[in-house]
């Protein structure tokens, strides 16, 4: 979930700088189809595509169709969302994926894992802010954090359900079937947006985005949210999204873009504290 959360990081910056280059459903469904190949390639070459995953296929209909809607919706949000105040918005996941994974699973949130989110959620907003109080107060939530709010609700969903619908299949070939089930739905749904695309035509920067969302803040981390969803509780999985905005600060210094304040730090720390009390065993 570390390095789940280090390769989500990287689809915020490059995603925000694609988002009106390209249809979201056109985008999402060519992510899909490639993060299909790549996976499928891997699951040949293990030997791990067993016919136990064609079992009750509808399973993959519905989380195809939830992490579907999280991207389509994500990058339709970051059309007039700033990727700061999308940031904040995820933040809210790993608490809507307790309730969720309560009321599926009926996994409870203890009250030191309560308290991990609480400060998980603060540390996070810090980094987001820059420590800036009166950054914090002038948020305001437009049409696209709204949108983007629902694709986060979908993301939320999606983790616990993943736990409640495996019935024993392994990471890889899991992934493949939700993967070849989401790709034929986005192309279904968004047919007419990816016949009027001219995808000769695209943007450098359209093509960078889809192949690094594709291949890794997709195939790669699929896989990653497979094996964590199947081993530890939806809450503890979540939160490991607290630590995106402090990735984010990784990225933008590895690009370039210049170290934050030394007192934004302090949330990247408070982010660590909460992390290290969601690891620790409840017995």
């Amino acid at each position: 979930m570390l390095l789940f959360s280090a390769l989500v990081a990287g689809s915020f910056s490059l995603g925000s700088m694609a988002a009106n280059e390209i249809s979201p459903a056109a985008f999402t469904a060519a992510r899909f189809g490639i993060a299909a190949g790549a996976i499928g390639l891997l699951a040949v070459m293990q030997g791990k595509i067993a016919r136990s995953i064609l079992v009750a296929p509808w399973r993959y209909v519905v989380l195809g169709g939830l992490f579907g809607m999280y991207f389509v919706l994500m990058f339709e949000g970051l059309k007039t969302a700033q990727p700061v105040s999308a940031a904040a918005v995820f933040t809210l996941t790993p608490i809507m994926s307790a309730v969720f994974g309560y009321m599926l699973m009926r996994q409870v949130t203890t009250p030191r894992m309560a308290l991990a989110l609480a400060l998980g959620g603060a540390g996070a907003l810090w980094v987001i802010f820059r420590a800036d109080l009166a950054a914090l107060r002038s948020f305001e939530v437009g049409r696209g954090e709204i949108v983007y709010f629902w694709g986060c609700v979908a993301h939320a969903l999606y983790t616990p359900m993943v736990r409640k619908l495996n019935r024993g299949e392994s990471a890889v070939s899991f992934t493949l079937g939700m993967l070849i089930t989401g790709t034929v739905m986005l192309v279904v749904w968004s047919w007419g947006d990816i016949r009027a695309t001219d995808w000769a035509a695209l943007p450098g920067i359209v093509w960078i985005t889809l192949f690094y969302v594709a291949l890794f803040a997709s195939a790669a981390t699929f896989l990653l949210l497979q094996f964590a969803t199947l081993r530890l509780p939806s809450a503890k999985v979540m939160a490991y999204t607290y630590l995106t905005p402090s990735w984010v600060i990784l990225w933008q210094v590895a690009l370039g873009k210049g170290a934050p304040a030394p007192i934004v730090l302090g949330g990247v720390g408070i982010t660590v504290i909460a992390l290290v009390l969601l690891l620790r065993d409840e017995a």
